[in-house]
């Protein structure tokens, strides 16, 4: 085995060694469990189950009432969402994204995030008052509860709503629902009362999901399901590991619950939508999530702390909801700006975090800059921008290295002595080539270390270019509409200059007939080993010829914009390699390696 094959096992090998000494230094945090049953962290009701908060409360089991096409709704209007919210329950439960489509048709429906309940995977957000001592679960408003709205029109930024609802008992309760620009609801619960006697009551926040939601991944490198932030913990929980939760709740869902004191946030997460219950920051809540198996409902609550109110006066409570799609810069924006903690945590960037949000920072800063500028394709070319910024900071390495492999191309004649003299001890020639390493001053392993540093890498950008909502249906050059997709061009086809379509991009006709990018990436991964001489080793000579073309068909299948990358990479890394060796007085013969590689070998033998 060469200096080459043992550089690129020991590469494999130290990144693996680098993932493991990371989670043995930094282990994810462990939450305590908590029981939902102890009275002092009691669950707010699921949303179909209105329950009292407190032991000494009965629970109120009567399942939410479907609404029908008669129920009164308000119209919700912005420049980014259109739906609507049911006066039965208050339920903010029709949004759907003006800006995004379902698919890359013209005509395609745009994306729906909340659905009401009788709808496919219905999917909304209730708010409301869990009765504490002194007050009736039918004295504060549940799941049916018909809200009167007060005035008239549609909730726009420009235009709050309020509901208002009496129990006929001295509490008069209000909710004002406020939206901005982009996705963000603004929800203030009040309770004034006019009776003669105290109430106690905590006001809470509910987002509830009737089923698995439709067209979900299950891919490893992709967290859907229940996100939550905890006074600075991220907590991720897939939906098929929420029916494993530790607790039943006294309606028999399994939940888990979590006291924050300080700052959090709890949800939803979908590959590119999101949807989050934000108590107001520095309010101490109980942050509940559950999986109800009878009704197969997933539900995530935000409960806020119990409140008195005396006669005479009124109590509120604000809290917020995210609902729309994980757009960087404006979850950064509500992070930096509307304090919420951590939001951008809420984009899944994975065990490679320290990697994937610099990248990510670096690719929407180009992006946004060659925009600007008018460019085309602008997120193609910023993933171009990026690769040549990698190779600049990773090009002190890469001058070493490439230094040391020229003087190991040199050294080469020597070596062949040294293996002629040792013959079959191989204690002595290892001995031999120690000491000729030392004395030309050459450091076989310092070839391995771009190799090292590529791999985490490429599997950093590959996760960015996967999770990110910038790089879906983002357009490239000709072909190349979506560079969170493969290549759709293929062989099949001859490009589509035959008459017939592509096959199904999850055949495995697709994995055999790939794409322009996949054979672009195979060449200049091929003239990249031409720098070099093929090793004499016959195994090893055909394992080398073999590999860019193994690669470009492992690759065929990949987004877009990784192939783009690995190209460019490629590219850059030819170049760099070529002129460094040049400046060495090694000067690569690319064309003579082209013409070796295709001369016929003797066979065996022959005479």
């Amino acid at each position: 085995m060469d200096d080459q094959n043992k550089n690129l096992l020991l590469a494999t090998a130290l990144s693996f060694a680098v993932i493991l000494i990371w989670f043995v230094l930094f282990p994810p945090p462990e939450q305590p469990a908590v029981d939902p049953n102890d009275p002092a962290v009691a669950s707010a009701p699921l949303a179909t189950t209105p329950q009292a908060t407190t032991g000494d409360v009965p629970s109120e089991t009567a399942a939410a009432v479907e609404p029908t096409a008669d129920t009164p709704r308000i119209q919700i209007e912005t420049p980014r969402v259109v739906g609507s919210i049911s006066l039965l329950g208050g339920r903010i439960d029709q949004l759907s994204l003006k800006n995004y489509r379902v698919s890359q048709e013209p005509d395609a429906d745009i994306v729906t995030v909340l659905s009401p309940i009788g709808k496919p995977n219905a999917y909304y957000a209730l708010y409301g008052w869990a009765p504490g001592a002194g007050i009736a679960p039918e004295d504060v408003p549940g799941a049916n509860t018909m809200w009167q709205q007060e005035g008239s029109g549609a909730l726009s930024p420009e235009t709050p709503v309020t509901l208002v609802w009496e129990n006929g008992k001295g509490l008069t309760f209000r909710r004002q629902i406020a939206i901005d620009a982009n996705f963000m609801f603004t929800v203030t619960q009040s309770v004034q009362n006019t009776g003669t006697a105290s109430a106690s009551m905590a006001p809470y926040g509910i987002l509830a999901r009737h089923g698995e939601p439709q067209g979900l991944k299950n891919f490893f490198i992709l967290h859907e399901g229940l996100i939550a932030m905890s006074d600075g913990t991220l907590t991720e929980t897939d939906y098929q590991d929420m029916p494993d939760f530790a607790f039943n709740d006294r309606e028999g869902a399994r939940a888990e619950v979590t006291q924050v004191t300080e700052n959090g946030w709890i949800g939803f997460t979908d590959h590119y939508w999101m949807s989050t219950l934000i108590p107001a920051a520095g309010s101490p809540f109980k942050s509940v999530a559950k999986y109800d198996n009878q009704r197969d409902i997933y539900q995530t609550e935000a409960v806020l702390q119990t409140q008195t109110v005396a006669p005479g006066q009124t109590i509120t409570a604000e809290s917020r909801l995210f609902a729309g799609p994980k757009e960087w810069a404006t979850i950064r924006s509500y992070e930096k700006d509307g304090g919420v903690d951590r939001f951008l945590d809420s984009i899944d960037w994975g065990w490679f975090f320290f990697l994937t949000k610099p990248i990510f920072a670096v690719l929407h800063y180009l992006n946004v800059t060659l925009a600007g500028m008018g460019l085309t394709g602008s997120m193609g070319w910023a993933i171009i921008g990026l690769t040549l910024l990698i190779k600049a900071l990773l090009f002190p390495l890469a001058y070493k290295s490439y230094v040391s492999m020229a003087k190991m191309k040199e050294l080469q004649p020597k070596m062949e002595e040294l293996k002629k003299a040792a013959g079959d001890d191989r204690q002595k020639l290892q001995k031999d080539m120690m000491e000729l390493y030392k004395k030309e001053k050459v450091n076989p392993a310092s070839g391995c270390l771009p190799i090292l540093l590529q791999i985490p890498i490429f599997f950093s950008l590959y996760k960015v270019i996967f999770v990110t909502l910038e790089l879906r249906h983002a357009p490239w050059i000709g072909w190349i509409t979506d560079l969170s997709a493969p290549d759709p061009s293929t062989t099949f086809n001859l490009f589509g200059l035959l008459p017939w379509d592509a096959p199904d991009p999850n055949s495995l006709l697709a994995l055999i007939f790939i794409g322009i990018l996949p054979i672009l990436l195979g060449i200049s991964m091929w003239l990249q080993q031409k720098l070099n001489p093929a090793p004499t080793d016959p195994t090893q000579a055909m394992i080398f010829a073999w590999m860019p073309w193994v690669f470009m068909f492992m690759l065929g299948g990949f987004a877009s914009g990784l192939v783009v990358y690995w190209i460019a990479n490629n590219t850059i890394t030819f170049t760099q390699q070529y002129l460094i060796m040049r400046s060495q007085g090694y000067k690569p013969d690319v064309f003579g390696n082209i013409k070796g590689s295709f001369k016929r070998k003797p066979k065996t033998g022959a005479k």
